[in-house]
Formats: C-alpha cells, structure tokens, sequence
C-alpha cells in the first residue's frame, strides 16, 4: 500500500510572492525576498565562507527540480536549471494573511487560515497590563522581563543575568503572531516553564496569537545554549487537516519534529522529536519502518531558527548542502510506491533586512510520481496530492497535481 513523506524545510522559500509588498521586516516591504536565489548568488559571489566555499552544492534537490521551482516561482535563474531532472517540481504560493509557521502548515495540510492574526505591537512594553497580570499570577513572579519584539539570543542575553536574580521569565515576540517565554531548565525550571506556557495558551489562543512557545536554555550567562526541548503551544487547526483526514481512514500518522506542535496532536498518532540530525536519523528510520499507508510528516525547523532569523547565510548555505547529502540517502530507502514531497512553509531570506520571516511562494519538489513538472500551485493543493497518492478522503479545497 502507498506510503507519503511530506517534508518541510522550513522557511525555504524562493521568492515571487505576489502579496510580499503587503508583508513586512520592520519598515521593508518583503518584494524581491528570495531565500534560496539569494543563498546562491551570495554564494556564487564568494561572500558565504563561514564553514563552506564555492557555489551552493545541492545537486540531489537539483535533480528533483529545485531550479526549476525557484525559477517557475519569481523567474530567477539563479540556481541551475539541469536538463537531466528526474522529479516532481513547481512552486506553491500561499492565501493565508500570515507568513508564519501554523499558516503555513495548516494550509499546505489543505486548512488555509480564515482569521487575522492577533499581532503585538513593535514598542514597549508590548504586551498589554492585564496580560502581564496573568502571566505574573501563572508564574508566581512579580514582574516579567523583555515585553518586547526581540530574536531569541539576544533577548536572552540582555536579561539572563536578571532571570538567574530574580526568576522572572523573560517574556517577547515578533512580527509573528506568537508570545514566547524564555527561562533557564536549572534555575526557573522545565516543567515549571511548560505549566507556565501551557496554562497561558488558552487566553492567548482566544485573542488569536498563533503560539505561545517555551524557549528554554541552560548554561551560565554568556555562554547559554537554548536547548531542543522547545515546545509550541498552538492554537488548534480552524477543520480537520490532512492529518485528520489520514488517521480517519485507519492510517498511521507519524510526526517528525514540531508537527505535533503544530497541530495541537490533531491526527497525530507517533512523535519523534530532537534537533534536525536526530530528526533526518527519525526520517531515515521511518524510510524504513513506517506502515503501509501512512503518512509521515516532518519539519526541519534549522533553517529557520537558527540560520534565517540570525541572517546567517553561510550557516544557511551549509545547512542546505548538509540536507541535501540526505535527500540522497531518503531516495535510496524509498519503496516503488512512495511519494516523497520536499517543500517550505514560508521564507525567511538570510540576506533581508530584519529578522523575520519573509513572505515568499516555497517550492515544492518530488519523487515517485516520475517527471512532471506542475507548475505553479496552491498550498492546498499538497494536501490534496498526498490524499489522492494515499486513497483518503480529502475534506479540503485543494486540486491534485498528480
């Protein structure tokens, strides 16, 4: 029986978004945002050294049709357009008024967004009185640190030290639509953190924040890590996603990564979880294991945290090229009636200004349905595919371009 591998890379995007000048990065609209043609032209241009040299080395996604998807998406010519290309490939452009990580999976589950988002302001404080209240009250603390729009790292920097002191959680957000909560494992406490968060997500889901995400870290001030037991608390998908529609019909759902997050465990049967080297070792087993007719749906969230909103380009460049290197690995391990998709859920170019994310069309590439090329698509429209490659009911309004 068919088994599907729908694979996010997240915040690959490649660029030509027609609504990206409705999106921003600060006071920049996020017109020409391309995150994988820019990877490559500063690549290309000798200027993404840190770790690597040379040009952007992805052959493996190349032959599935990378190129070709990026160019199909904004017309840039950047990456190669090889002529020996053995795969599935177009680009898919969003409907959803976010460019966040729920928008975007959900959608590409085949549930686009039908609210606005609930955004703070860029000012502080950003968070309103009696929000803080209740996160005071949750917490047992007297204040909060942060209440700003900030990046992980450095807001955690400025206010580790006043954490240690006085065990405040150190509270931000973002363009996105979320409020993240920052603490030390050892001294404020893991459990203590995901009780916190977990106990504030309902008031936040009501006002329409996407996400309340526990950013816990350890170590001394100065040399802190933030460590992988991250966890989202999101609000729950609007209908029943392709993961829903999966799991109603008998199948097994598999979740590698943050998926499970995502969707609030809706139609989530098994999560595997760890930082994206445990997660491609989860995949790979999974090549092997998983049952006959189910799906499994990853997400590599690298890319993203790590590379894109600290606007790391060579960070970004070797970790594409590290992936790649297992695309050839996936291949091997896949069955003759696999359909394995590689895709994004949102951009987040690591040469743009800012540090969010960036509004972008996302390629979507693929093995086992031979040659096709499909085009320019509708994020709705992975879900239907997968559906369709399964011989499950889809509920969504997506079309299939298989």
């Amino acid at each position: 029986m068919a088994r599907a591998f729908l694979i996010v890379m997240d915040s690959v995007g490649c660029g030509g978004a027609p609504d990206a000048k409705d999106f921003f990065n600060g006071e920049t609209p996020d017109t020409g945002a391309n995150t994988l043609a820019h990877i490559a032209m500063a690549c290309a241009d000798g200027k993404a050294l840190d770790g690597r040299t040379g040009p952007l080395q992805i052959p493996n996604l190349l032959r599935l049709g990378l190129g070709r998807a990026v160019q199909q998406a904004s017309g840039n010519p950047v990456l190669d357009i090889q002529d020996d290309v053995i795969g599935l490939w177009g680009a898919a452009t969003e409907v959803s008024k976010g460019k966040d990580t729920p928008s975007g999976h959900w959608e590409l589950a085949g549930v686009p967004v039908p609210w606005e988002w609930h955004y703070f302001p860029d000012e502080k404080p950003a968070f309103p009185d009696d929000l803080v209240a209740k996160v005071c009250a949750l917490a047992g603390t007297r204040g909060i640190l942060g209440n700003c729009h900030a990046s992980g790292v450095p807001i955690i920097d400025a206010h580790c030290e006043e954490h240690l002191r006085t065990g405040w959680p150190i509270c931000y957000t973002s363009a996105d639509s979320v409020f993240q909560i920052a603490a030390h494992e050892t001294a404020f406490g893991l459990d203590r953190l995901m009780a916190l968060c977990k106990a504030l997500a309902p008031t936040l889901h009501e006002m329409k924040v996407g996400r309340v995400i526990a950013r816990p870290f350890t170590g001394d001030c100065g040399s802190f890590q933030r460590t992988t037991n991250r966890k989202d608390f999101a609000i729950a998908p609007p209908a029943p996603t392709l993961t829903d529609w999966v799991q109603n019909a008998g199948r097994h759902v598999y979740a590698v990564g943050k998926i499970g997050d995502i969707f609030s465990m809706q139609g989530i049967d098994e999560v595997r979880k760890g930082d994206d080297r445990a997660l491609m070792q989860h995949l790979l087993d999974l090549m092997d294991q998983a049952d006959d007719g189910s799906l499994t749906f990853a997400n590599f969230v690298e890319f993203d945290s790590l590379f894109g909103h600290p606007r790391d380009v060579s960070g970004y460049a070797k970790a594409l090229e590290w992936f790649d290197t297992q695309v050839a690995e996936i291949l091997k391990l896949a069955r003759p009636d696999d359909l394995i998709l590689f895709t994004a859920d949102h951009g987040n170019d690591p040469t743009w200004v800012g540090t969010d994310h960036t509004r972008e069309r996302v390629p979507v590439v693929g093995h086992g349905a031979g040659y096709k090329e499909i085009g320019q698509i509708a994020f709705v429209d992975v879900a239907a595919s997968v559906a369709q490659h399964l011989g499950v009911t889809g509920q969504g309004i997506g079309q299939s371009f298989l």
